[in-house]
């Protein structure tokens, strides 16, 4: 039975809903009424469910795909505007003990060297990514009790927290780490993390078993739940994602849609962000193995469905997409993406050792400020913002602020003032002259004269050596 309320995994990701879902899809995706029908509710932006998505998804006339991927532009614009939020990953170490068939950390694997950064190292690669001009990481580690427990995890945090360089700092630490307990959470909370990310990989309850045949990974509920345990520990923003790829890709936008669905009727809030990671070659790893690998018109479809169903929710790319791809899906849907990336144990610092210890290939190599300059060429606003978390807009107060379309009140000047900081500290000349330029015409769209004097008289500041300004 599906409820979406209830704490059980296999009931609020009912794999006989999921199925009825996915036969309602077949059946209604020809009916022009209907799925405009959906299209005119979706354009009050206020979400579709998962069974109005499937039809989207599985709708194939070419008309109507172009609204779909228009009003998917439009609902973007409302929420997020033009701003581009940037990060990048860390990886702190490699050691698993999951057995996990898609992913080069598995256990079994021992053409991989593992690696386990000391304190030092992630101060030193803290520093060389303070250095490039990132504010946000996101810490990433294999699930390895003896080698990663949780007093590593936090004292990483702690660590990445305390260094400095040229009188910048990383402002907000997101953690992509293994499901734990409610007291684990309630710790990483403490230590003032931003959004707890853990991605489902697959929502079908039996490809799961068959992809994660040992560790502690293996066990679907507790991973499923992980969420509501995060939420009971305090983590209120929480980011979801499955691995494209694995499974058919109308069953894992339906789970991916119940899953949102099930944390808004248990706590009020939704995902802070949706990942949408895609199977890509790595070491030990052959994308022939996996025959649901995704095409990029289906891919790029998948996105636009996913911002027309969960308008709110921010959507994150990573540098497994090339260059390319990434600018065809930041209208669509896209609002946070990663740059300069490296996805190895030390891959900052550590050059000569990046590919032999990367969790995945990276298509898109771009410096973070080469993807910075592209931005402003395509007139987006790069934004290094990290006021929310640290103003307390988490959880439901960020939904709220969000869903009342004010949120881009306090979005837009930050994004501004952070990319000030960028200009100054950090950009290449033809990069800050570009960014001048964008902030000029940004500020003149402002429409509160208060903020806009505001934001004038920080960006001032900003160029005078003061930092961290925010709304």
């Amino acid at each position: 039975m599906y409820n979406p309320q209830s704490a059980h995994a296999d009931e609020f990701i009912n794999h006989q809903e999921v199925l009825e879902s996915l036969d309602e899809a077949r059946r209604e995706c020809t009916d022009r009424s209907r799925v405009l029908q959906i299209l005119e509710k979706a354009a009050l932006c206020k979400g579709i469910t998962h069974r109005e998505a499937a039809v989207l998804m599985a709708c194939q006339e070419p008309d109507l795909e172009e609204k779909i991927y228009a009003l998917a532009t439009r609902i973007k614009q409302r929420f997020y505007g033009n701003r581009i939020v940037l990060f990048a990953p860390l990886y702190l170490s490699n050691y698993c003990i999951n057995g996990c068939v898609y992913c080069p950390y598995h256990y079994k694997n021992k053409t991989i060297p593992r690696r386990k950064l000391s304190q030092q190292e992630i101060a030193d690669e803290v520093r060389a990514l303070i250095s490039m001009g990132h504010k946000r990481l996101a810490v990433e580690a294999g699930e390895d009790p003896r080698n990663n427990p949780l007093e590593y995890i936090l004292e990483s945090i702690r660590t990445i927290y305390s260094v400095s360089e040229g009188g910048n700092s990383i402002r907000r630490v997101n953690v992509n780490i293994a499901a734990t307990d409610v007291e684990s959470y309630r710790k990483l909370k403490a230590a003032g993390i931003g959004t707890y990310i853990l991605f489902q990989e697959t929502y079908n309850k039996e490809k799961y078993r068959q992809l994660h045949p040992t560790g502690p990974k293996s066990n679907y509920a507790w991973h499923t739940e992980a969420m509501d345990r995060a939420q009971e520990g305090g983590c209120d923003d929480v980011g979801i994602g499955v691995l494209f790829g694995l499974e058919d890709y109308m069953y894992e936008l339906v789970g991916l849609l119940m899953h949102a669905e099930h944390l808004e009727a248990r706590w009020g809030v939704g995902p802070h962000t949706i990942s949408v990671p895609r199977i890509c070659p790595a070491d030990d790893i052959d994308t022939a193995d996996f025959p649901d690998a995704l095409p990029d018109a289906i891919f790029e479809k998948l996105v636009a469905v996913l911002r027309v169903a969960v308008p709110y929710t921010g959507m994150i790319i990573s540098t497994r997409e090339s260059a390319k791809m990434r600018a065809r899906l930041l209208d669509c849907g896209i609002s946070q993406i990663s740059g300069g990336s490296r996805t190895s144990v030390g891959g900052y610092t550590l050059e000569e050792r990046h590919d032999e210890t990367a969790q995945f290939d990276v298509s898109d190599t771009r410096s973070l400020d080469e993807v910075v300059r592209w931005l402003l060429e395509t007139d987006h606003i790069p934004s290094f913002c990290t006021a929310c978390y640290r103003e307390g807009r988490t959880g439901d107060r960020f939904m709220m602020l969000c869903k009342s379309g004010k949120i881009g009140l306090c979005c837009t000047p930050n994004a501004l003032m952070t990319l000030k900081e960028y200009l100054v500290d950090y950009a290449s000349a033809e990069t800050r002259s570009l960014g001048e330029a964008l902030i000029a015409k940004s500020m003149a769209d402002i429409p509160s004269d208060r903020v806009r004097a505001i934001c004038e008289r920080h960006l001032g500041e900003i160029e005078e050596g003061k930092r961290d300004f925010r709304f």
